[in-house]
């Protein structure tokens, strides 16, 4: 293995030149030197060396993949600038930086579409001033993932040509959003490096936007020739027919010229890339849904080699002459040698503060120990007893109090658990301590007394409860604080056996804190191993930059230490923060024998070395790694070997090695003088790796992975490695498992915890047949690796760093490698990167987090992470999910300043993250959604009838009571048309009132009896006979505002024969929006008249209008404000009443103005059904706070008062705004029986009245009075609304079933309405995953996908109802899925037209069922549904049928082959964060687009953009493709309440919603 470093080991410059080089590189890269300077100073460097540069090895190029010629060219052009390489050096490991440079290299340009944002969103928060050097990258020790590279460590990375030459490719060809970098033209031959302008035009050549043509659609994976799609219908834009064709000029109805349609066209161009295989299906959950599961792929490497024996290491000789336990060698070296130091701590100035001898600390711990014993007491019992835990809470700065404590609590047998200082209340992680803490009956913490001044402080001047933590007694224990013992008091310390002596804490990757206990014989055992394997002596030096507290630092420096009497001298963290040459210095001044480090130490030195002539290291005799284990150390390993072996660092001093919590140390290299083999390398396939196993790279020269041996196993221990899942087999020698180690040395069980203790600390690794390897248990370390040649142990990352994606398994730490390869230092702030995985849709995903510099732009973090996508797709094979970056200093620390990753992961979880930018990539990395739905030949009419009649279900069929045949008695003929009925009324009762209409404040405003309604409406007709010069027939446009003038404009219409045709008014603060909308209605309807109030009128003629539209082109206006009081010579009545009565227009959600015919007898119809449905009388009053221009709110409004008689006290929903509580109160006031409202009403009141429920229980509201009150709507019930109004407002007497919803449509504006008898609605609940099948399947109230449907109301008298298939168009069976179809008196007779879609059926009202009772006639509505038989009675006494609308299906999404309702996926995406307020969803180009209204802060808009990924693709199995994040209240609502999708669609498409942020998932 160590032999296929080839390139690694090339002839190397003389020693002197490579550090001349490695201090140019630095200086360049820290800007103490010009790139010209640069360039020059190390021309004179290598001129001795240039033929060889010339002429390069040819094993280099062979290695390196790149074509000899392209070589040549590279190496003879001038080197551009090196700006974008300018990276700092301590990240480089050479080898895999250009490996990811030649990977990005082979990429072919790709534009991906760069996120838009909007600007007052790009604010960074501010950095620390000062940045010390870093401290930190992905793991959760202090940042364990040095990637330093070794500098200059062969020919290949210090001559001017390979790196720089793939950097200039990259630069010349990435232009502003685009993603990769590219070293071929689309022909394929290799090009030298191109000029910016060629790429440029390669590029304009890729990412041609055709926006003619739709786009196929990418997102499934299947060719259709002709998808069926519902007709994508216009919304209306304000523009009649005549003006303005160009802005329409798209299939779809979007201005071509739209930068987001761009942006979304270049989505589309990234997304169809080939996906990955396709993959083989099984079945989850059910039947509905097929998850795709990964099949084990047929070419992936298997493990070939033999199982693997047992690695046994030497016997651990015990010394007869040394102590027998670690207390007893206390005592004997602090009575026998009590001057001899044991250790110096240092400040931060690198001053040695105090030094410690071994007589003081023998004292000062039998001072504590007898403190603890015999001073603390409560109730006169004492505090402590043996074996109890006691927290040590000391600083990284404080080795010499820690150890008196340490060493005391072990002299009081006492069980020490050392654990950070909590620096604020709410630190990371600092919850889950204290929890630890808890689960130890920890109850005493020492600390110094500085410490102790520091922590957080209650009001009380007592130490703060911190979160989570049991209650502390908290014990100082400087000198001062302690009794001196009685000169004969010895503690009776017992430690050896099986007794715990000290808890290590441990963080677990789902960021558990746990403790680790070690008894006395490990603790013991562990000290012996390491003298032997480190060849400690008595009296040796030691620095140590570790934390003292845990782990090797604790090992090493604070227990092996006393046990050999070393001098220990502890290098504080925040020295080295500030001087990071310190630890070499004292090696230096102190002639230290051994070192204590880790890789990052090693580091920073290199970077500090400059100018540091006088070091010396040649007193080192080992040089220990302490985080060997971590592959990535090696690169700075060769690199500091490579700088200071001129300062007589020999290189078998550098010792790494292997450790874990549960194991303690598990290996460790010895120099050769101990009897160590020579060290080792390998260098491994990453793609082996991910399937676990070992194959030396041979092919692929980009993705490999070197690591370094970590020495042999330790003393006195045996070591295999294990299969990482299922029961513990033994690997085969070329198979990657976890270590397992079985050693008197090992921790011994996890506090308190026994099952995992079982597992963790007790496996029996059993060979391939099942037979125990050993009669021993073994301890699993944690970490993956395997036994290399000369019995060495290689570790290639940590069981907690592994991410199992599909059937590979990826560490973390490699994949941040490779981010960090990627420009680093150009743009990741201090290397901060934190790499974990989610698990969403059954699989883990891969989310990258990094720092940004503070002055990165939008345009370099983009780049950057389209590259990272790259490499790491390119080194690995494997997709990252979510990619984000937050600003500088945001990510949560640990202890000693690494990131802290499960509390980042939390924090992404829970949308607390706060990132500048993301870049999620669903389409890429999700490859197991379900397949997409392939539409099966539909089952014909006549079988579907048959096998319901086989299965015994009935046909879906039901209807209101039956209307008794009134149509001969003299009634009926008299209530024919409603302007007889007001004749009528005007002369029998003159002064019953019919109408009140009232204001904010609650005051009448207008009111109208019978004969006043009479009189206005003849006055009406006068002017329009006489000033309009109108004929009977003519149609007439009503402008009003809601109010009594509207009604008698209404009925004055119907006086001369004229039909009206009600039309909202424009907003006057909003004219440019709504006057075009008012027009083209005008225009549409062909109305010969425009009626309004004066205000109106002038409005429609002033300046701001014909801004807006052509105001010369209005027909005539007239102002009905002070007509003239005229009768007419006779009403006009009509010859049959099959005559249009009024046009009833309407916006759909889908954006369709269409106008529907109503004729005499539907109108007189509707308003007889409502009266019996409602029971309305002339003595009943009821309140109406509905918008009266179209549908049911117009007839409740303008039609049923006239016809039953009623009193309608008007509540025009525009003045809730200024006063919520308006409608409530009316109410109440006028004991209203009956209401109606809007949803927007509904929830209005529900967010702006709950808290004041009881401020209007005090102003006398009582809403007891209400029999029912109706939600008018065209939609499927929202339950979640209608239960909290009912639940808010039954403080004020609202009964519970009150509440009810209504359900009407275009061709028939009232099929149900619960009315005031009949059984309450009913609730069902159905599975969400049937229903995108078209399949209703009832389940259970909370089981999973369970969706809750709401009947919408009874079912009016005379109406008819059938479910119809809705391609077949057969009558379907009870509780089938199918489009609702309608037959009623009161049905609307036709479309006078559709604007926006002519082609609008005619069989939407002469629709005729393909089998069956073929001779109906009905009208199809439009929306789906079903028919349930429930087991409750009508008044008839007849079984009830519940009609269950389930929506529209002009607004249902057709993706995957299914059928979305958008409501559903909004609903879900409004509960995955609380800072969302409103959602829309819609399709473009099969591309699904989410839009979320963010009630925030701007900051935090990016949250949203991951959990609103995640939470669509885990309960709808969709990819969302393009995540818009707007202010609230901008998207459309109509008066009803409903979303106006399509209005929405067409503002995000011609770029007009101004987004804070738009993300374009990959």
């Amino acid at each position: 293995m160590a032999d296929r470093g080839c390139p690694l080991e090339a002839a190397p410059l003389p020693a002197e030149v490579l550090e001349s080089l490695a201090e140019l590189e630095l200086e360049l890269s820290e800007g103490d030197i010009t790139q010209k300077g640069y360039e020059k100073k190390r021309a004179k460097l290598l001129a001795r060396y240039i033929p060889l540069i010339q002429g390069v090895d040819p094993c280099l190029q062979t290695e390196n993949r790149i074509p000899g010629p392209l070589l040549t060219a590279a190496t003879a052009k001038p080197q551009k600038s090196r700006a974008t390489n300018s990276r700092d050096e301590r990240f480089r490991s050479d080898v895999h930086t250009e490996a990811v440079q030649a990977a990005l290299a082979k990429y072919k340009e790709r534009k991906m579409p760069m996120p838009s944002k909007r600007r007052s969103a790009l604010v960074h928060s501010s950095v620390e001033t000062y940045t010390p050097p870093d401290t930190s990258s992905a793991s959760e020790d202090e940042g364990s993932l040095r990637r330093p590279g070794r500098l200059t460590s062969t020919l290949l990375q210090s001559h001017s040509g390979i790196e720089p030459w793939l950097d200039r490719v990259i630069q010349g060809s990435s232009t502003s959003s685009s993603a990769s970098s590219t070293s071929s033209h689309p022909g394929g031959r290799p090009a030298a490096a191109p000029s910016a302008s060629t790429a440029l035009a390669g590029l304009t050549a890729h990412a041609h936007i055709d926006l003619h043509s739709a786009p196929p659609d990418v997102t499934t994976g299947l060719v259709e020739h002709s998808p069926y799609e519902r007709p994508q219908m216009a919304s209306v834009r304000g523009i009649p027919r005549g003006h303005g064709r160009n802005v329409l000029e798209t299939a779809d109805g979007v201005p071509v010229n739209s930068r987001v349609s761009s942006k979304i066209q270049q989505l589309l161009n990234t997304l169809k890339r080939p996906k990955r295989p396709p993959l083989k299906e099984f079945f989850v959950d059910d039947f509905e849904e097929l998850l795709e599961v990964q099949q084990p792929d047929p070419n992936q490497p298997k493990p070939e080699g033999d199982q693997m024996a047992v690695l046994k290491g030497e016997p651990l000789s015990v010394g007869t002459s040394g102590p027998l336990s670690l207390l007893a060698a206390l005592q004997l070296w602090g009575t026998t040698q009590p001057k001899a130091p044991c250790l110096t701590a240092l400040d931060t100035a690198g001053k040695a503060t105090c030094t410690l001898t071994y007589g003081k600390l023998w004292s000062r711990s039998l001072k504590l120990a007898y403190t603890l014993l015999n001073k603390l007491t409560s109730k006169n019992e004492p505090l402590l007893n043996p074996g109890d835990r006691v927290a040590l809470v000391f600083p990284n700065s404080d080795p010499v109090m820690f150890m008196v404590a340490f060493y005391g609590c072990l002299l009081a047998e006492l069980v020490p658990v050392p654990i950070e200082v909590p620096l604020t209340r709410k630190d990371a992680g600092s919850q889950q301590v204290g929890f630890l803490l808890g689960s130890c009956g920890v109850t005493l913490a020492l600390t110094t007394d500085a410490c102790q001044k520091g922590l957080p402080k209650a009001p009380t001047g007592e130490v703060a409860t911190f979160k989570g933590w049991p209650p502390l007694a908290w014990l100082v224990i400087d000198g001062k604080h302690l009794t001196r013992p009685p000169k004969d008091w010895y503690p009776l310390a017992q430690d050896t056996g099986s007794r715990t002596a000290y808890i290590e804490y441990k963080t677990s990757k789902e960021g558990s804190t746990v403790g680790v206990t070690v008894s006395h014989s490990s603790l013991l055992a562990q000290c012996q191993a390491l003298t032997q394997a480190c060849g400690y002596t008595e009296a040796e030096t030691l620095t140590n930059v570790l934390d003292f507290k845990r782990d090797a630092g604790l090992w090493h420096g604070v227990l092996t230490s006393v046990m050999n009497r070393m001098h220990v001298i502890s290098i504080p963290y925040a020295l080295m923060k500030v001087n990071p040459l310190s630890w070499i210095q004292k090696v230096c001044s102190y002639k230290a024998r051994a070192a204590l480090v880790k890789s990052r130490d090693m580091h920073w030195s290199l970077l500090a070395q400059r100018g540091q002539r006088d070091v010396c290291l040649s007193s080192l005799r080992m040089l220990i790694v302490a985080d060997g284990a971590n592959p990535w150390s090696i690169s700075s390993c060769d690199a500091f070997l490579n700088v200071f072996q001129s300062r007589g660092l020999r290189p078998e001093v550098i010792c790494p090695c292997a450790s874990s919590p549960e194991a303690l140390t598990v290996a460790i290299r010895r120099p050769p003088d101990l009897g160590g083999p020579p060290p080792r390398k390998a260098v491994l396939s990453m793609n082996g790796l991910s399937y676990g196993v070992i194959r030396v790279d041979t092919e692929e020269k980009l993705s490999v992975l070197t690591v370094q041996d970590v020495g042999q196993v330790m003393p006195g221990a045996s070591v295999c490695v294990v299969k990482v899942d299922g029961a513990p087999y033994l690997c085969k020698t070329d198979e990657i498992g976890e270590i397992c180690v079985n050693s008197v040395a090992t921790g011994t069980a996890y506090y308190g915890l026994l099952g995992i203790t079982k597992n963790t600390f007790e496996t029996v690794p059993v060979t391939g047949d099942g037979v125990p390897v050993s009669d021993r248990p073994f301890t699993r370390t944690g970490l993956l690796g395997f036994i290399g040649p000369d019995n060495l142990v290689f570790v290639v990352g940590k069981l907690d760093g592994l991410m199992v994606v599909g059937v590979r398994r990826h560490n973390a730490d490699d994949i941040v490698a490779t981010a960090l390869a990627v420009e680093p230092m150009k743009f990741v702030y201090r290397g901060r990167i934190a790499v974990f995985s989610v698990t969403v849709l059954h699989d883990d995903r891969i989310v990258l987090v990094a720092e940004q510099r503070p002055d990165a732009s939008e345009e370099d973090s983009f780049q950057w992470m389209s590259r990272v996508l790259q490499a790491i797709d390119s080194i690995h094979q494997v997709g990252v999910y979510c990619l984000a970056l937050v600003p500088a200093n945001t990510l949560p620390k640990a202890p000693l300043g690494g990131i802290h990753i499960s509390e980042t992961k939390q924090r992404f979880l829970e949308g607390m993250l706060h990132p500048c930018n993301v870049l999620m990539c669903p389409h890429t990395c999700v490859t197991n959604l379900p397949k997409p739905r392939q539409k099966q030949p539909e089952v014909g009419p006549a079988s579907m009838i048959v096998g319901n009649l086989v299965a015994g279900k009935r046909i879906a069929q039901a209807s209101g009571r039956e209307l008794a045949h009134l149509e001969d008695s003299d009634q009926a003929r008299k209530f024919l048309f409603l302007a007889d009925v007001l004749q009528w009324r005007a002369h029998t009762t003159p002064d019953h009132p019919l109408f009140l209409l009232l204001n904010a404040k609650g005051t009448v405003t207008s009111t109208a009896t019978c004969i006043q309604l009479h009189k206005r409406a003849e006055r009406v007709a006068a002017a329009l006979i006489e000033k309009g010069r109108l004929d009977a027939g003519d149609h007439v446009a009503l402008v009003y505002p809601p109010g009594v003038d509207l009604i008698a404009a209404f009925y004055g219409c119907l006086y001369c024969g004229c039909v009206p045709v009600t039309v909202r008014p424009p907003h006057p603060q909003n004219l440019g929006t709504t006057l075009p909308t008012v027009k083209m209605i005008v225009e549409v309807s062909k109305s010969a008249c425009v009626l309004s109030t004066q205000a109106i009128t002038r409005l429609l003629k002033s300046k701001e209008a014909a801004a807006a539209v052509d105001v010369r082109t209005w027909p005539t206006i007239l102002d009905t404000d002070d007509i003239p009081k005229k009768k007419v010579a006779s009403i006009f009545r009509p010859p049959s009443p099959d005559v249009l009565a009024y046009l009833d227009f309407s916006v759909s959600t889908t954006g369709i103005l269409a106008g529907v015919k109503m004729s005499h007898a539907a109108t007189s119809a509707l308003c007889r059904s409502i009266k019996l449905q409602c029971e309305l009388y002339p003595s009943r009053q009821i309140a109406i706070c509905l918008d009266p221009y179209c549908g049911l709110g117009f007839a409740l409004w303008c039609l049923c008062s006239v016809y039953s008689g009623h009193q309608s006290v008007l509540v025009p929903p525009l003045e809730l705004e200024s006063n919520v509580s308006l409608w409530l109160s009316a109410v109440s006031q006028y004991k209203a029986r009956v209401t109606f409202c809007s949803y927007s009403v509904m929830e209005m009141c529900t967010k702006g009245l709950g808290a004041q429920t009881g401020a209007l229980r005090m102003k006398g509201v009582n809403l007891s009075c209400v029999r029912t009150c109706m939600v008018v709507a065209e939609e499927r019930p929202r339950i979640s609304l209608t239960q909290s109004f009912s639940k808010l407002f039954k403080d004020l007497g609202l009964p519970a079933r009150a509440v009810s919803t209504t359900f009407g449509c275009r061709v028939n504006v009232a099929i149900c309405l619960q009315g005031t008898t009949g059984p309450d609605p009913t609730t069902v609940y159905v599975d969400m995953r049937a229903l995108r099948h078209d399949r209703v399947r009832l389940v259970e109230r909370g089981s999973p996908h369970s969706l809750p449907l709401m009947e919408s109301g009874k079912i009016l008298p005379g109406v008819k109802v059938i479910i119809a298939h809705t391609e077949t168009k057969g009558p379907l069976g009870d509780s089938h899925l199918g489009e609702i179809w309608v037959s009623s008196p009161h049905n609307a007779t036709g479309y006078y037209t559709v604007y926006g879609e002519e082609t609008l059926h005619a069989d939407h009202f002469s629709a005729r069922l393909s089998f069956g009772d073929t001779q109906t006639i009905w009208a199809r509505t439009g929306y789906l549904g079903f028919l349930r038989r429930t087991e409750l009675t009508d008044a008839s006494g007849e079984r009830h049928d519940a009609l269950y609308v389930v929506g529209s299906l002009d607004e249902t999404l057709e993706l995957r082959g299914m059928r979305y309702h958008p409501i559903d996926i909004e609903t879900s995406v409004i509960r995955a964060h609380r800072s969302i307020a409103e959602c829309a969803v819609f399709t473009w180009t099969n591309l699904l687009v989410v839009v979320v209204e963010l009630d925030g802060l701007e900051q935090d808009a990016l949250d949203l953009v991951a959990l609103v990924t995640n939470v669509v693709l885990e309960e709808h199995y969709l990819v969302v493709g393009v995540v818009v994040i707007v202010d609230p209240g901008v998207i459309p609502i109509n008066s009803r309440g409903e979303k106006q999708r399509m209005h929405l669609r067409d503002g995000f498409l011609a770029d007009q919603l101004d987004p804070i942020y738009v993300a374009y998932n990959m």
